[in-house]
């Protein structure tokens, strides 16, 4: 068992369910300080009830981070709670479907809003606490960590998930642009590309089409759709002192599915 992550605290924000709260629960098994972010209050401290009684600590953050004003006040919750940030997972993510011809509901925008700018808002805050609360710092010394949830949607063409895709894509871009960016500081960025995962989207549209289940396994290497989990242990090892010399890295988390998949079956 890792237990480099033990008493470091931790952000993970779509904490509330699927992939966000895998993650989020592994880290406090782990002995980790964590800050469970999300919109949905009900759910969310269900989830951090739950968690009380782990070797770490979990304490629930509400709001909506696509609002900066949030985002400088999950800061100071954490900074309040744990004095010190360690490590960021950026888990929140959208995924939706649109017409490419008109984008008339405004998708586009919204994913690359929700799903990249978001992500840069709180890199650059939590970067900048980092640094703040680590100088001075050695050269070569590793102050923090940033992982970023993207998806193997980021090299895939599905005209329907032209935004979520491109959205991706450019959090992959983001995520090598700000680890040359934060590594004279001390601060590694990765990304998980995730794909055939169980994720809270995926759950649902299993239950819409019964033959999805199938599809999917069928589309992947490994033969089935992995679990919330397998994208949790991928963020404790990029988050944790085994991966000190890793940065810039896109981990695909799929099944081997990247690696031949078809266009018509989403990734989720």
């Amino acid at each position: 068992m890792d237990t480099s992550v033990s008493g470091k605290t931790v952000i993970v924000t779509g904490a509330a369910n699927g992939i966000g709260l895998a993650i989020a629960r592994r880290f406090v098994e782990l002995g980790a300080n964590v800050v469970l972010a999300d919109k949905d209050e009900k759910r969310l401290r269900t989830e951090v009830e739950a968690l009380q009684n782990s070797a770490g600590n979990a304490i629930a953050y509400v709001g909506n981070l696509r609002e900066k004003l949030t985002v400088n006040n999950l800061m100071a919750a954490t900074i309040d709670a744990f004095e010190h940030i360690d490590i960021l997972v950026n888990a929140s993510r959208q995924i939706l479907t649109s017409d490419p011809l008109t984008d008339k509901d405004g998708v586009f925008e919204q994913l690359m809003h929700q799903n990249v700018t978001v992500n840069l808002r709180l890199a650059q805050a939590v970067a900048k606490r980092m640094v703040e609360q680590s100088a001075p710092h050695k050269k070569g010394e590793i102050i923090g960590a940033i992982v970023n949830l993207s998806s193997i949607a980021a090299t895939r063409t599905m005209p329907e998930l032209m935004a979520y895709s491109v959205s991706s894509a450019a959090l992959d871009q983001l995520t090598r642009s700000l680890a040359v960016a934060f590594a004279a500081h001390g601060i590694r960025v990765n990304g998980i590309a995730i794909g055939s995962l169980m994720s809270a989207s995926l759950r649902e549209s299993l239950k819409e089409y019964a033959d999805l289940h199938d599809a999917i396994a069928d589309a992947t290497p490994l033969g089935q759709i992995g679990e919330a989990t397998e994208a949790a242990d991928a963020a404790v090892f990029l988050a944790s002192s085994k991966a000190d010399f890793i940065t810039g890295q896109i981990l695909a988390v799929d099944g081997g599915r990247s690696l031949v998949d078809t266009v018509t079956i989403p990734a989720h």
